[in-house]
């Protein structure tokens, strides 16, 4: 019982050098910069610079975005397995840069298909898949790092800080840059392919900082596991607390994504000021990144449930918000929400992924077997799934309600759908996010309980 003890209070002393977490954050920087720049522009690049259809781009992006989902747990089942002096996930990271840049590069640097549709078609569709083959391939092992360098539980939630600061960084700089680069290339054809090299480029070089500052825990005299593929998933499912985790992370992307999309239409054709979208999306996303690190310290104070249950609350108040109040009371109003709703996204960052490597760590310590890989795997995959399936909603509900692209005076059904999705559609989610997370039982108390276990003799 003292060694037990002894154990269980030497883990919070087991800080990581500065070094380390900054190391680990700014792999999330380039990753942000990819999530950002081919949501926000890939649609507008194939139609407008390549020449696509709008149908056939956005059938090759669906393409593209469920190969990607497939291909997630596949690169967590084949992380679990490596073994390799550099560790089970940092192999990826220094093998997968490469690919990840020249991927990235020849995705915008195609060139004009307007008079060849099909094979444009064909090549969009390689060409995602490619590309988001490359990003599966080092972000998954990059998302299984958490639990591979550090068991502290304040520890993890510092280093997840870390992580989601780089991350809105990248996700601003992903949002802000592109259309400058664009213009200033005078061609867009080459002003694609410049953004494509160059974040390409940041997004090798922050992956490989990860790779060359953190280390992780050794693995190479442990077995492998011996499921097969399909098996190693199906004991995923078996985990309710990772279920009922997993399930709140999508419904909060697909509430984020939600009010995303319809961003931009509101600022529109409510506003009918679709310039002074940027400066929204800035204020979203700069007080988050203000947000992240004291969201940390909130976490610790609160706990990570309470936090993330907060975040989903002021996101739920914000969506409130927009929908009885910002269209009569002007974009004034709506940048102060705007400002609140960021306080909500920076809240919200940390917690998913601090409580997720305590989940994965429990059931290492239950099952005697290590599933990061399967864990992280499937969180990407129903995290995808839940932002495809906001952003395809989204466009159905505009059609119904007879929208019009580029019609300045919409009909008042258009108008009222962009509001709705912006407004109670994500706010039901968030609700529901914050109530289904409710009885998560993992806190810090039970955390080092269960991890006690580990060290008692057989």
């Amino acid at each position: 019982m003292k060694q037990k003890a002894d154990n269980a209070s030497a883990r919070p002393a087991s800080r990581l050098p500065l070094r380390v977490k900054l190391g680990f954050g700014i792999g999330d920087l380039g990753g942000n910069l990819f999530f950002t720049a081919m949501g926000f522009y890939s649609l507008i690049y194939l139609t407008d610079t390549v020449g696509i259809a709008a149908s056939l781009a956005g059938i090759a992006i669906l393409v593209g975005k469920f190969w990607d989902a497939v291909t997630d747990p596949m690169v967590g089942f084949l992380s679990d397995r490596t073994r390799s002096r550099w560790g089970r996930r940092r192999p990826y990271l220094l093998f997968g840069a490469l690919p990840l840049l020249l991927a990235m590069w020849y995705f915008f640097s195609a060139p004009d298909y307007s008079a060849a549709q099909t094979t444009g078609f064909l090549w969009a569709t390689f060409a995602l898949c490619l590309l988001n083959t490359a990003y599966t391939v080092v972000n998954i092992p990059y998302g299984s790092l958490t639990p591979e360098i550090t068991k502290d539980y304040k520890e993890r939630t510092s280093l997840n800080g870390f992580r989601f600061s780089f991350a809105v960084i990248g996700t601003i700089l992903g949002a802000a840059v592109v259309i400058p680069i664009v213009s200033l290339a005078g061609d867009p054809h080459k002003g694609y392919s410049i953004v494509g090299l160059l974040f390409g480029f940041i997004m090798a070089a922050t992956i490989l900082t990860t790779f060359f500052t953190v280390r992780e825990t050794p693995h190479k005299d442990e077995p492998r596991p011996k499921a097969k593929f399909f098996e190693t998933f199906l004991v995923v499912f078996k985990n309710k607390m990772y279920l009922r985790l997993v399930a709140v992370y999508t419904l909060n992307l697909t509430g984020i994504t939600f009010v995303q999309t319809m961003l931009v239409y509101y600022f529109k054709y409510i506003y009918r000021d679709e310039g002074m979208t940027t400066i929204a999306m800035l204020l979203l996303l700069g007080v988050a990144m203000l947000c992240v690190p004291l969201s940390v310290l909130v976490a610790k104070r609160l706990g990570k449930k309470r936090t993330y249950q907060l975040a989903l609350g002021i996101l739920t108040i914000s969506c409130l918000a927009m929908f009885f109040f910002a269209h009569t009371l002007g974009m004034l109003f709506t940048f102060c929400v705007m400002v609140f709703a960021g306080v909500g996204i920076g809240f919200g960052y940390v917690p998913p992924f601090a409580m997720l490597p305590d989940v994965v760590e429990v059931d290492a310590v239950q099952t005697k077997t290590r599933k990061e890989g399967a864990y992280y795997g499937m969180w990407t995959f129903f995290s995808k799934i839940g932002v495809a399936l906001a952003a395809a909603l989204s466009g159905v509900f505009l059609g119904f309600a007879k929208f019009v692209p580029n019609l300045v005076d919409q009909a008042s059904s258009a108008l009222l759908a962009i509001r709705l999705m912006i407004g109670p559609a994500p706010a039901i989610i968030f609700l529901a996010g914050i109530l289904l997370i409710q009885p998560y039982p993992l806190d810090e108390k039970n955390y080092d309980a269960i991890l006690a276990l580990e060290d008692q003799p057989e």
